[in-house]
């Protein structure tokens, strides 16, 4: 997927951070992962709420949700998955397209199992010391790697 970029809400996604493209959804790493192995899942046309997809798109975006949630957690040596969709502001959304989150679960990975829905609220608020976004390079690392599971 080299020499493409990819428009992603308000943000452009360098082509080296893809992992996954469907005809209609892209998979990505994440800039700041909840936990190791958190990915996201985006229909390739900007659309800010779920219920302005067509039911096409829809249809792929979780195709692509199911096929990429096995190879992560696979990867990730998961025993669970959380898959979340925040659907507009009030629901925690930041990103002005529709996206899908994949965590892969381990057991005590959060003291509280819902904690997670907070650490998904909180993640990609403006980094501070203890909480560095990733370098383009390491999200390309881990791009690569998952891109075997789907050629």
């Amino acid at each position: 997927m080299a020499g493409a970029t990819y428009k992603f809400g308000q943000h452009v996604l360098q082509a080296s951070c893809v992992f996954f493209k469907s005809r209609l959804s892209i998979g990505f790493v994440n800039r700041k992962p909840v936990v190791p192995g958190h990915v996201l899942v985006s229909p390739l046309r900007v659309v800010e709420r779920f219920g302005e997809l067509s039911a096409e798109e829809v249809a792929d975006l979780f195709q692509a949700t199911q096929r990429i949630s096995g190879a992560v957690q696979k990867h990730f040596q998961g025993t669970s998955l959380t898959i979340a969709v925040q659907d507009g502001p009030e629901a925690g959304q930041t990103v002005k397209h529709v996206h899908v989150h994949i965590l892969p679960r381990k057991s005590g990975d959060f003291s509280q199992n819902d904690d997670v829905y907070q650490a998904l609220e909180k993640h990609d608020k403006e980094p501070n010391e203890q909480t560095k976004w990733r370098t383009e390079a390491e999200m390309a690392e881990e791009a690569a790697v998952l891109a075997k599971y789907f050629s």
